[in-house]
Parts: C-alpha cells; structure tokens; sequence
C-alpha cells in the first residue's frame, strides 16, 4: 500500500511539475505583449530564479562524495550550464518571437528523438527498428503541425521553428553529456550548479549586448518575470526530480506526454491562440511518437 501511495504521490507531482514548466512559453509570450525583447525577458527570468539556486547551492554544499569528484567535473558544470540551459533557454525565448507556444511546445517535445540519436552516433547505442520506426511517427507529425503554421504565419516561423529546434537539441546534448556527472553531485546540487552558471552566462550576455532598459517596464513584467522564474522554472525543476525518484524517468517520460496538450490548453485560454485539426492532429502524432520511445525504453 505504501508503494502505491509513493507512485501515486509521484505521479501527481510530476504532472504538476509538467504543467508548470508547460507555462513558462505561455507566460513568455504574455511579455512580449509589452514590447520586451527575448533577452530583456531571459534576464529577467535569471534575475529572479538566480538568488534561488544560491541559496539551494549553499544548503547543499556539502552532499557530494569528495573521493568522487575532481576538479575536473566542475569544468564540465561549467560547459553544461552553457550548453543545456544558456543556450537552450536563449534559443527558445528567440523562437518563441516567432512562432505560437502551443507549437513550441509540440517542437522542443522532439528532445527525446534527438537523445536517442545523439546516443548512436557519439556512444554507438544500438537503435531498434520500433524506435526507429517512433522517430519517424515524431517527425512526421511536426511536419504536418509546422507546414500548416507556415501556410498561416509566413515565411518567420522558419526562423522561429529554427531557433526552437536549436534549444531542443542543446538541451539534448546536456541530457546525454551530464547523466554521468549527475550521480556524483546529486540531482539538486547539480542543478542548483548548472542553473547558477547559465544565469551568469545571461548576466554577461546582457552586460555585452542588453538595452539596459530593465528599470523602464511596466509592472506586469516584472510580475510575469518572477512568475516565470520561479513557477516555471525553480519549483518545476525540483518537483520534476522528486517525481523521478518516485516513479522512475522511464515512468516519468511517458507522462510528460502532457506536456504539449497543457500548453496547447493554457496558450487557447490565455493568448488565444488556435491550432488547425490538422495540426491538432500533428501534435497527437508526435506524443504518439514519443510515448512509443519511452515504452520501449522502459
């Protein structure tokens, strides 16, 4: 009885974790509505969610193993909170110029594809036909969903589809470079760590390139900037590993398959946006795919 109540228990976090995440384009989105550009809003969400991960980084600062960690592991922290949520996030808020959230969501969605393929031609794992077969069920719904887009929005949901496709595959590089690293600092310190790094990444960014008008918004921004921070970003990401460690990540893979139909569902209410049945039907055929790799998986 136990057992079950800890899976239902992890169950609902993770959802609750998923929908939370699925929030942050919606909310982005909404601060564009203010003629904020797409680092104007990155820092923000930084801003806010950086004196988190501190403070998380400080409580945990002496979890890890010394006789398993070198020197060297805090160098690839560094490269990973470059790589996996830096670039991934600066990528996404540029596409997110572009294109709907609802179609942002179904593209980023795509991460897993590229794992699995990042895995086979860098670790040499073996791909079978059934994953082979879910890969290309994925893609062929984000043609389907992405074609009809272009036929309403023009030529820049290229761009947009371009920049999303960037950030799923760097956040997939960080997937298949760090879970070896992960073991070694635990799930929340390592987070803590490569969130702290990509949030000074930003600051830099800013300091070269901002428009240092940070100061001159309205105060919705600014609202919707902590909203981002901590709600769809802080919060989630913790409740994402507790999920993890309740259900597993096979378990955990396939309901993020909700992930798309919540944002979906939040981008109609609050921006109103409308997908066509075809691309309704383009999304339902790449969660098909992706439950179908994450089976396997399992």
């Amino acid at each position: 009885m136990k057992s079950k109540s800890a899976f239902l228990y992890g169950v609902c976090i993770g959802i609750l974790g998923i929908v939370l995440f699925s929030s942050k384009a919606v909310m982005v989105k909404l601060i564009y509505n203010y003629e904020v550009n797409s680092l104007d809003a990155l820092l923000l969400r930084m801003l806010f969610s950086f004196p988190i991960y501190l403070y998380i980084a400080y409580l945990y600062r002496n979890k890890e193993n010394p006789d398993t960690t070198t020197h060297k592991d805090y160098v690839w922290i560094l490269m990973f909170g470059f790589v996996g949520y830096y670039l991934a996030s600066l990528f996404d808020f540029i596409g997110l110029t572009y294109i709907k959230a609802s179609l942002e969501r179904i593209i980023l969605f795509l991460y897993p594809t590229i794992v699995l393929l990042l895995n086979r031609f860098f670790l040499k794992t073996k791909i079978s036909s059934k994953q082979l077969l879910a890969i290309g069920i994925t893609y062929v719904g984000i043609i389907i969903a992405f074609g009809q887009e272009v036929q309403f929005s023009g030529t820049e949901t290229y761009i947009g589809g371009a920049f999303i496709l960037l950030s799923a595959f760097t956040y997939a590089s960080y997937l298949v470079g760090s879970g070896w690293l992960i073991p070694k600092f635990g799930v929340v310190k390592f987070t803590a760590y490569v969130m702290i790094v990509s949030c000074v990444c930003v600051f830099v960014h800013y300091g070269i390139a901002g428009s240092f008008d940070i100061f001159n918004f309205p105060w919705q921004v600014y609202v919707l900037g902590f909203l981002i921070a901590v709600f769809a970003t802080v919060i989630p990401s913790f409740l994402v590993s507790e999920s993890i460690k309740h259900i597993s990540s096979s378990n955990f893979a396939i309901i993020a398959a909700i992930g798309p139909i919540s944002t979906i569902i939040l981008a109609v209410i609050f921006l109103g946006e409308e997908l066509s049945l075809l691309q309704y039907f383009g999304a339902l055929i790449v969660i098909l795919g992706i439950v179908l790799i994450n089976l396997k998986k399992k």
